[in-house]
């Protein structure tokens, strides 16, 4: 469109072109907050931040697979059934009544710590091999399936929440035995005698943290796994914006000294540098602001008044530190595992599989390892998840975790084909704001709040779609730019012959 690739306007369409999905969730959210009067900006921050450290580590899992070529891996819902399934005997040991126990299930209970921090590395260890195995079968299926991974773990997670189902209602109470009066399990009576129950409740508790007010009314209180990360380590929403910003700042400085001397660091440019230290100090001054002076000044000097408003950030939440700490975490781990070995081979076969494999790399194993860490994250990230809400909708839990989770990385600015940290994090901030201010834009938009949730719905999977019909037209595009460079590759061979055979002959 442009002849000069270089200028203004052919970067700036480029930005748009690349950006779109971003730029649309960014106005998406700007408007609805706009036209939501009865938001406050400390309301918005509350409700995105706790979405934030709820949902962090389901999209960083989706990041391997992509730099893998596996595209965007909506089979993680397999990683999240496994996290349930880790959770169930956790909290099955810990609320069945004394007298119903069996010898085993004593054992454990004495054995096995099951609430708190210790139940929930319990938690953990115990979804480990069973992510481990169903990434394995599910890589296994994508090697048979390739080109095609992404259809294929969107029937995956509709055939894993079958068997899931056969599991919950029919084996639990049937094949494996259960207490005829335990809270989890649905309860049966037959001639009026109570019976073992069979299937597990629509919902059950992860019980409450020692913290909180529940527990602390209640001397015989059994430790649960609800909050048991979260309330570690808590730290005021100032105190945590004003280190991140500060953090943040000089590793962007370091990192402009360090591209002067070291030209295989990225440099960015010199305007783009200023605006970024400019944003930062501006959060700087917004936290000392509400850390120094949260009810504002009133100066008066010659008769000239000066207001400093009150701090919009003081009545934001506290930040579950620990909770940031593990999704930290994660991302480093994401980061240096490109560095690595593995990492390399995965990045070689997402580029070229045909010539991963001429350079002796093993294409359909480092396939199914991608397949295998990206399932084992997702497990861990819905226990993370299901410990800050409370409770597990048995039945539900996980089926809007592959759909929300692809949703939010692609509103970060990721593709098919290429996600990175920054495309996962800014998706999760944007992706959430987005369902906080979705009532005003259904005001706004149909004069009905009660529209919000069609508004969300409409908003998830147009952006899936959107996402999708951009990678077929690059695909496409790139298919033909290259058969038109072989093609013009042979007419020159061809010319070069012709001319070589006439010099030839003459």
């Amino acid at each position: 469109m442009f002849k000069n690739e270089d200028s203004f306007a052919a970067k700036f369409l480029k930005f748009l072109t690349t950006n779109i999905v971003t730029i649309i969730f960014a106005i998406f959210v700007v408007a609805g907050f706009l036209a939501s009067p009865s938001i406050p900006l400390s309301g918005l921050l509350n409700e995105v931040m706790s979405r934030f450290f709820r949902n962090g580590l389901l999209v960083i899992a989706l990041i391997i697979p992509v730099m893998a070529g596996l595209g965007l891996n909506f089979g993680i819902v397999v990683g999240a059934i496994a996290a349930v399934l880790a959770i169930i005997p956790v909290r099955y040991i810990a609320t069945v009544p004394y007298e119903e126990m069996s010898a085993f299930t004593a054992f454990l209970s004495r054995v096995l710590p099951t609430g708190g921090i210790g139940g929930l590395v319990v938690t953990f260890i115990i979804a480990l091999p069973i992510a481990l195995l169903f990434g394995y079968l599910t890589g296994k299926l994508y090697n048979k399936t390739r080109g095609q991974e992404m259809i294929a773990g969107i029937i995956v997670s509709f055939f894993a929440e079958g068997l899931w189902l056969i599991f919950v209602l029919f084996v639990i109470g049937v094949i494996i035995p259960v207490a005829a009066a335990h809270p989890m399990i649905i309860p049966r009576a037959v001639d009026g005698v109570q019976v073992p129950g069979v299937g597990i409740r629509m919902a059950f508790e992860m019980g409450a943290h020692p913290s909180h007010p529940v527990a602390a009314r209640n001397p015989n209180h059994v430790a649960g796994l609800a909050n048991s990360l979260d309330f570690i380590w808590e730290m005021r929403f100032l105190v945590g914006f004003l280190i991140i910003s500060l953090v943040v700042l000089a590793v962007v400085i370091v990192r402009r000294i360090l591209a002067k001397k070291n030209p295989t660091i990225k440099k960015a440019s010199k305007p783009v540098f200023i605006m970024k230290c400019a944003v930062l100090v501006f959060f700087i001054m917004l936290a000392l602001h509400g850390l120094l002076l949260p009810g504002g000044l009133i100066l008066t000097i010659a008769g000239l008044r000066l207001v400093l408003p009150a701090s919009p950030l003081v009545a934001v939440n506290t930040i579950p530190v620990v909770t940031g700490l593990l999704i930290a975490a994660f991302c480093l781990f994401t980061h240096y595992f490109t560095k690595t070995k593995l990492g390399q081979d995965c990045r070689s076969v997402g580029q070229s599989q045909h010539i991963a494999n001429s350079a002796g790399i093993n294409v359909d194993r480092t396939r199914v390892i991608a397949t295998m860490i990206s399932t084992v994250l997702a497990a861990w990230g819905m226990i993370v998840f299901l410990q800050n809400m409370g409770h597990v909708n048995t039945y539900s839990a996980h089926r809007q975790i592959g759909m929300f989770s692809v949703a939010a990385l692609l509103v970060g600015g990721a593709t098919a084909s290429k996600a990175g940290i920054k495309n996962a994090l800014l998706g999760l901030l944007l992706f959430h704001a987005m369902f906080v201010v979705s009532p005003g834009i259904g005001r706004l938009v149909f004069g009905n709040e009660l529209v919000a949730e069609a508004v969300r719905s409409f908003m998830v999977y147009s952006v899936i779609a959107l996402a999708l019909g951009l990678h077929v037209w690059k695909t496409a595009k790139s298919a033909r730019d290259k058969n038109s460079l072989a093609a013009m590759a042979k007419e020159a061979a061809r010319a070069e012959a012709k001319a070589a055979n006439e010099a030839a002959s003459s």
